[in-house]
């Protein structure tokens, strides 16, 4: 049996191809099968953990409560990357078990993953199997047969890069598809070469040399409480944030060494460090501090109306620099420039600054803020407003008083270049400070930019040190682009609690006026921006293959006609595949130069003449301009030399300059650079982008690529999700704008430790998750009392199990229980809506019983006008009855929550003074009189967070359900009571009589 992993697809059968994205630093290693051995090793993970999943035609699919749902595979689908590793795990503990191979890791290279791999398989014989090399090289081998045969002879080294190229235009069609016999024939055969011997007895020296397996009693607490610590030490670098999933995914990894006898076993251990870890991270998810009933509860005594595994975690070392970081971007004594000076210094600039431009650099220059912002979305001018800060902080406070700083050196060297000052990149600086070699002095300003992509640790260490010594750091950014590969979210946390930050908002980019508005909409995810474009034909939609095609096209036609042109695609495999694509097309173009050619770091191959880009930093290979070689730079191949060096020279206009790459540089760290992904293309500007857009592209990846071209953006929008391991599916009912809409909501912006923990206590305190639970409850706890009022309604037998068997009881029973609440008695109510009129042609009976007892049920009872309706927070109505304790209970709890947060959210709006407010008037001075007035605010409050209104108006527009309507129209009565009285002392009385008059 031969076991090969195909070093060309890089996804298990958990994962989908098109959503591996460059920078995907904690991607798991990835083992790709077919769908039988998928189906066999998740068959062997327990029910209790996978729940049957099981992968058709690219679709997740899970089986819960009889059912198959889809998952999409979107991220919503939270337990995918815990049950990838998973899933690696047990099928290197099946295959130990049953076929006897051994596992190790290999390293794959700089910005590459490690993997894992079955010991004595070959990254040569791997290589042999990859089907996109092995199709080239059979067409390449065919190719050179039909020269021979026309010449007589056999081709050049020359010719035969151009026919490798021709061969790799020509192997783009669809796949054909072959036996299973025919194919292991095949492998055996193509093995047997690459090994030098008989391929079967070549694999049968590869089985039987597996360890001896663990059992669960083998692995003692104390392994497991230190795997535990090695998971989250791992997890919180890369997150600020992280789950359960998280956490399971990394303990995987950990233990993807250690073989495990049973299934069993491995989750044992799995569930063990899982535990250790989450009890070593902090929960930033508040306790559940409700009681859930019997009938809400799962078997584990975990509430049903929190999701399994929900909880998220982060570290108390990155609460803590976050708290440090919002601690100096309050703190003041930083240096500063008189405000002279910076008028004088700005009114000579030659760089046509903007109002909005001088505004923010007042703003910086005189705060005195220790760590001070400046925000700006993508051509807002940013660079322009930096260069003119430098000439005035070094007028006030000297030369070298300016010190730049960047996350990658890529751009560290283009903000050196755009502010004429020597720039590094911040773990560059931060390790010569650590050596005692550099250090900020007072007087200073720091500016770091591209501030989102850096780490919250690294942004703590940097502000630290220009604290301690005097200096003022700046940070420049914008929140809405793309974020740290490792734990960040600093610069958004700090840019959300700060009101007044400086911000550019007026775009100089576009050529295009409508543009610089569409592109700030794209920013804030507007979905309705998206017909904008659609009427500006920026936006084209067909399959995968067709879009690569039509993007690709149109690249090169820029490119041709001398544009500044980028393509940029999120998935490395697209990428990879336009790579190969432009340079087989400029080869038979243009010609190869000469016959040589280099192995690069993607496992494609470059010649004279071919774009690369560089993947790792390395400040001993100096250019002949007197800078170094960068990760992100972007070269054209001027010469490849004997040794198999490689003499390249930069395409960037601004920065000319060549290198010699050793080959071994070359075959690690250089990749053809035709196409980019979203993050290379970050901080370019060019004449037009051509972008691909997939549904698994974020908001950020969108907006950063379509905001790169002066002239023209466009969007071509892929409409199916292609897998190569099983069929390719047709889209159904999907267009560009229901892709481009699910990626407009899809953020994938990194979300601090801090603005997490306040996310996690407003979702599960705020009153529209209260109120809900609440209902369903009361729902539960009524039923049976309902039932029991219907049945002895007037319905006869037949008429009243339909109503209780019909979709429409729940509104039912909530019309019944607004009209208990507002003092109707049920026992008379109920009998006298049935005798209106008779059922007989009724449809469904329980809408028409509710609709009747929605219109009496707003109306005060005979007796009881002045009486106050029984209202939880003035909307809800406060479940009443006999019911069991445990339900009580349950609501007694979740009113109290409501009835806090309401009065919590009305004291808030009274000290901040929101527009909404401005209606409500001014609070009485008389104790009774604020009482009451509260109370009414509390209810408008409590409206507002339950609907999620966020209008300047009290209660904003139109209700979009009956419910809502109904609340709505206590939430307007609160507004009316509390403006329409203006002596305070008067309030209690007249409230009591506005009540009574307009009660529901």
């Amino acid at each position: 049996m031969i076991v090969t992993v195909s070093e060309a697809s890089s996804r298990s059968p958990m994962s989908n191809e098109s959503s591996c994205r460059s920078f995907e630093a904690d991607a798991p290693p990835r083992i790709t099968l077919t769908m039988e051995a998928s189906q066999m090793v998740l068959a062997a993970c327990s029910p209790h953990l996978v729940r049957a999943c099981v992968v058709v035609s690219n679709k997740v699919l899970t089986q819960m409560d009889g059912r198959w749902r889809s998952l999409d595979g979107r991220p919503v689908f939270a337990s995918r990357t815990g049950l990838s590793e998973h899933y690696n795990a047990l099928l290197a503990d099946r295959l130990a078990r049953d076929v006897g191979v051994e596992w190790e890791m290999r390293q794959r290279g700089a910005e590459r993953n490690p993997r894992w791999e079955i010991a004595g398989v070959s990254d040569e014989l791997i290589g042999e199997f990859s089907s996109r090399t092995r199709e080239i090289e059979v067409k390449k081998d065919a190719l050179i047969a039909e020269y021979v045969a026309q010449h007589g002879r056999q081709p050049s080294a020359k010719v035969i890069v151009e026919l490798r190229a021709q061969a790799t235009l020509a192997t783009r069609p669809p796949k054909e598809i072959r036996s299973l016999v025919d194919l292991t024939a095949e492998w055996r055969r193509r093995t047997s070469e690459r090994v030098g011997g008989d391929a079967t007895a070549w694999a049968s020296t590869l089985l039987g040399a597996g360890a001896m397996p663990l059992r669960i009693a083998d692995v003692p607490l104390r392994a497991v409480e230190a795997i535990a610590a090695d998971v989250v030490a791992a997890v919180s670098i890369k997150r600020s944030v992280w789950n359960h999933w998280n956490l399971m995914a990394e303990a995987s990894k950990q233990t993807m060494d250690l073989r495990f006898a049973t299934t069993a076993d491995r989750e044992s251990a799995i569930a063990m460090v899982v535990d250790s870890a989450q009890a070593q991270s902090v929960a930033l998810t508040p306790p559940d501090l409700t009681l859930s009933p019997a009938g809400f509860r799962r078997e584990d005594g975990t509430s049903v109306f929190r999701p399994r595994h929900s909880v998220k975690y982060s570290s108390t070392a990155i609460i803590a620099a976050e708290g440090q970081l919002l601690a100096r971007s309050e703190a003041s004594g930083a240096p500063t420039v008189r405000s002279a000076v910076t008028a004088r210094v700005l009114a000579h600039s030659n760089g046509g600054l903007s109002s909005q431009q001088r505004t923010a650099l007042e703003s910086i220059t005189t705060s005195g803020r220790r760590l001070d912002l400046l925000v700006g979305p993508a051509g807002a001018g940013k660079t322009t407003a930096m260069r003119a800060l430098r000439s005035v902080w070094i007028t006030e406070h000297g030369r070298g008083s300016v010190i730049g700083l960047a996350p990658s050196a890529a751009a560290a060297q283009a903000l050196a270049d755009d502010l004429g000052i020597a720039c590094d990149n911040t773990a560059k600086w931060l390790t010569e400070f650590d050596l005692g070699r550099t250090n900020f002095r007072e007087g200073q300003l720091v500016i770091v930019d591209e501030a989102t992509l850096a780490s919250t640790a690294t942004l703590d260490r940097i502000t630290g040190i220009a604290e301690s010594t005097g200096a003022k750091v700046l940070l420049v950014g914008d929140p809405y682009q793309l974020q740290s590969v490792d734990a960040g979210g600093a610069f958004s946390l700090l840019v959300d609690r700060r009101t007044d930050a400086p911000e550019l908002t007026e775009i100089h980019r576009f050529t295009n006026s409508w543009e610089k508005h569409a592109s700030l909409a794209l920013r804030r995810g507007e979905v309705e921006i998206i017909s904008t474009y659609a009427r500006q034909k920026r936006i084209r939609e067909g399959l995968t293959d067709e879009m690569l095609d039509q993007a690709y096209d149109a690249w090169r036609a820029d490119s041709q006609a001398g544009k500044a042109s980028i393509l940029v695609t999120e998935s490395l495999h697209a990428v990879c595949a336009l790579n190969e694509r432009a340079r087989a097309e400029r080869l038979l173009l243009d010609g190869a130069a000469d016959g040589q050619e280099v192995a690069l770091g993607d496992g494609s191959r470059a010649s004279t003449g071919d774009v690369v880009i560089t993947r790792r930093n390395e400040r001993t290979l100096r250019t002949s301009a007197g800078g170094w070689v960068k990760n992100g730079d972007r070269w054209r191949i001027a010469d490849i030399r004997r040794d198999g060096s490689v003499l390249v020279d930069r395409v960037d206009p601004c920065r000319r300059g060549k290198a010699v790459l050793p080959r071994e540089y070359v075959g690690e760290h250089l990749d053809l650079g035709y196409a980019v992904t979203a993050h290379r293309a970050q901080g370019v500007t060019v004449d037009t982008s051509h972008v691909v857009v997939t549904p698994t592209t974020t908001r950020e990846n969108f907006y950063v690529s379509m905001s790169r071209g002066r002239e023209s953006n466009i969007a071509y929008v892929a409409l199916d999700q292609p897998d190569d391991s099983h069929t390719t599916p047709e889209p159904e009912d999907i267009s560009a704008r229901t892709v481009l809409f699910g990626v407009l909501q899809h953020s994938g912006a990194s979300v601090g430790a801090l603005q997490t923990m306040e996310a996690e206590y407003e979702l599960y305190g705020g009153i529209d998750r209260l109120a809900a639970e609440l209902e369903t409850i009361a729902a539960h706890a009524q039923r049976e009392r309902f039932v029991d009022l219907l049945r002895r309604s007037g319905l006869s037998d037949s008429e009243n199990r339909g109503v209780t068997e019909s979709t429409a009881f729940g509104p039912l029973a909530a019309a019944l229980r607004r009209a208990e609440a507002n003092h109707h008695d049920l026992e008379r109510l109920l009998p006298s809506v049935v005798a209106q009129h008779g059922l007989e042609d009724a449809d469904d009976i329980a809408a028409v019983l509710t609709f009747r007892v929605e219109a009496v049920a707003s109306s005060v009872p005979r007796g009881k006008h002045g009486v106050k309706p029984r209202l939880i927070a003035g909307l809800i109505p406060d479940p009443l009855g006999v019911m069991s304790d445990e339900d009580r209970q349950a609501i007694d709890e979740r009113k109290h929550m409501i009835e806090t947060r309401a009065r919590a959210l009305a004291e808030e709006a009274v000290a901040q003074l929101p527009a909404w407010m401005r209606r409500l008037g001014s609070p009485p001075t008389e104790r009774n009189g604020r009482e009451w007035w509260l109370a009414q605010v509390s209810t408008v409050a409590a409206y507002r967070e339950r609907y999620c209104v966020v209008s300047d108006l009290p209660v904003g527009g139109r209700s979009t359900d009956a419910a809502q309507e109904n609340d709505r129209h206590r939430a307007l009565q609160a507004v009316r009571a509390a403006t329409s009285v203006r002596d305070p002392a008067s309030r209690p009385r007249q409230a009591l009589e506005s009540s009574a008059m307009c009660a529901p």
